[in-house]
């Protein structure tokens, strides 16, 4: 069989149409690297190993990923009769085992991915690490003194090593992009409802969260987001139509667009790493070569003061909310503030404490807010400022140690993870599109993501863009110092 450890998903799903593999030999390979290389990086909470040798031997959907790898989040994208911990002691040790698929699950099934466990997550994915207290910490594959980012770091770790192709991820202030970003790959956010949380979500952090993956190519990111879109019946509301299929726009003329950078974010309270702004300013100048018009430029509400408060507020109701929901129905006792990590105690306590008028208000600030954002995208002859993209680091720093987030106590946690992020969870409120770029280096060799933000429903932009960089500066070549 072909060696397939750094093949994307998109070429091993070919040798498997063409006959030179077949999924068995995918997911014995996958296994094995997955047991070589994960004890040093801790990114595999939870394995099916023997479920899925028996899937990739048996009638697999005929899907364009038939017989592919596929490692799934710790948290959402239930799967009946399996195990989700959300990073928390307490499912965990209850061994709570879900009823029903997600829509998501259903869609990575028929598209052919064969799921050979769950990656590691922070407890309840409220962090940008992934440091559960629940389990070890996963680590970043570049340097494993690193944070992977969060939520979705062991999903990113374990791709970015060579593990698997492609892994399932969530994002809900930065948390595809964030992990992308440190572990150095491809992570795209949809645009809102575009891809369905259902049954069990109809929206989670008012609207903000939005499921994924993370890759090392575009045109990987951009079959599967084709695959997995879509709304299930009932959904409050679908994301608007895509114009053509996004693996179509891999290649694609990008066309002048005008382009607006932004290298650091003001104030004192944010870290401001150099390298993020050379990040930015070579991203600038590909954008420019491939023909974009490229200036200084942002929305003027982006770093709003008042954006962070009402932000969490919507995540506080919502983490009392979900443990209500936990306690009542999969656990049937209560959990108690001992069992969860400071952080989600805040929240939860946070949450109880707010009235109806004190959530609606932070929901209707927050509309408003987000139309004030909106408008640097709209056409100037409907009063906006006609932006195409908007050009940021991911992180305003590289990859932190493990263990500084919370390394000041409970207190400061807040303000090192703020300080670290000023840049992604803006645009899960307002639900446009954003992708993370694996496009520069630290001199140490440690990745630098790049985002970039597109107007709400056009990923096809940002698959046409993101393919021209990578085809400009390409990244496929990139290994980190464990992998396999």
């Amino acid at each position: 069989m072909t060696e397939t450890t750094w093949l994307d998903a998109t070429a091993q799903a070919e040798l498997v149409r063409a006959g030179e593999a077949t999924p068995a030999e995918l997911v014995d390979a996958a296994i094995e690297r997955i047991e070589r290389v994960d004890p040093q990086l801790d990114a595999v909470l939870r394995d099916r190993f023997d479920a899925a040798r028996a899937e990739a031997r048996g009638d697999l959907p005929d899907g364009p990923f038939r017989g592919v790898p596929l490692l799934l989040k710790d948290l959402g994208c239930h799967v009946a009769g399996e195990e989700t911990h959300y990073g928390t002691s307490f499912l965990r040790d209850a061994g709570v085992r879900w009823p029903n698929d997600s829509h998501l699950a259903q869609r990575f099934r028929a598209a052919g991915f064969v799921v050979l466990g769950r990656t590691n997550v922070p407890e309840f994915g409220t962090t940008i690490t992934t440091e559960p207290a629940a389990n070890p910490p996963a680590r970043n594959p570049y340097d494993t003194g690193r944070s992977t980012g969060g939520s979705s770091g062991g999903s990113a770790a374990a791709v970015a090593a060579g593990m698997v192709p492609i892994a399932h991820a969530g994002d809900g202030g930065g948390s595809i992009r964030i992990p992308a970003a440190a572990c150095g790959l491809v992570g795209l956010k949809p645009t809102r409802a575009r891809v369905s949380q259902g049954p069990d979500v109809g929206e989670s952090w008012a609207g903000a969260t939005i499921d994924g993956v993370v890759t090392r190519s575009v045109r990987d990111t951009a079959a599967v987001l084709d695959l997995v879109a879509g709304p299930m019946p009932g959904d409050p509301y679908a994301a608007p139509p895509l114009p053509r299929p996004l693996a179509e726009e891999v290649g694609a003329p990008v066309g002048r667009l005008r382009v607006g950078l932004l290298d650091a974010a003001p104030g004192e309270q944010y870290l401001d790493d150099p390298a993020c702004r050379e990040a930015v300013a070579r991203a600038g100048r590909l954008l420019a070569d491939i023909g974009c018009d490229v200036e200084p430029g942002a929305p003027e509400a982006m770093f709003e003061p008042l954006f962070p408060r009402f932000f969490t507020t919507t995540i506080a109701a919502d983490v009392a909310l979900t443990l209500s929901a936990l306690e009542r129905s999969a656990l049937g006792r209560p959990v108690d503030d001992a069992e969860l990590e400071p952080r989600n105690a805040l929240y939860r306590a946070v949450g109880r404490k707010l009235s109806a008028e004190d959530y609606v208000g932070a929901r209707a600030w927050l509309g408003a807010w987000s139309r004030r954002m909106a408008g640097w995208w709209a056409p100037p002859g409907l009063g906006g400022q006609g932006f195409d993209l908007l050009v940021t680091p991911t992180l305003a720093a590289r990859p932190p140690e493990l263990g500084w987030l919370t390394a000041g106590g409970d207190a400061e946690e807040g303000r090192r993870i703020n300080s670290l992020m000023p840049f992604t969870a803006q645009f899960n409120v307002t639900g446009q599109p954003a992708v993370s770029l694996p496009l520069h280096r630290t001199d140490e060799g440690l990745p630098i993501g790049v985002q970039l933000v597109a107007g709400f429903g056009r990923e096809d932009v940002l698959v046409r863009v993101a393919a021209a960089l990578e085809e400009a500066a390409p990244w496929a070549d990139r290994r980190p110092g464990v992998s396999a």
